[in-house]
């Protein structure tokens, strides 16, 4: 089991460096979904716009000139 963990490792960190054609592009997909995966998984969003108030009352006095 940690040959196997081991080698997936390498494949996602090196594989379209060092693997040819179909398998170096698998690498580099496999890499981005997991990517966008761990963004999406521990990426933290504010519930409330805190700026929102000001950039409203912005546009309302750029309106005015």
């Amino acid at each position: 089991m940690p040959l196997i963990l081991i080698g997936f490792i390498l494949f996602v960190a090196a594989g379209d460096q060092v693997l040819p054609g179909a398998l170096g592009t698998a690498s580099i997909q496999t890499r981005t979904a997991m990517n966008s995966f761990f963004n999406n998984l521990f990426s933290w969003r504010p519930k409330t716009q805190p700026y929102e108030r000001t950039e409203k009352q912005l546009r309302e006095v750029e309106q005015r000139k």
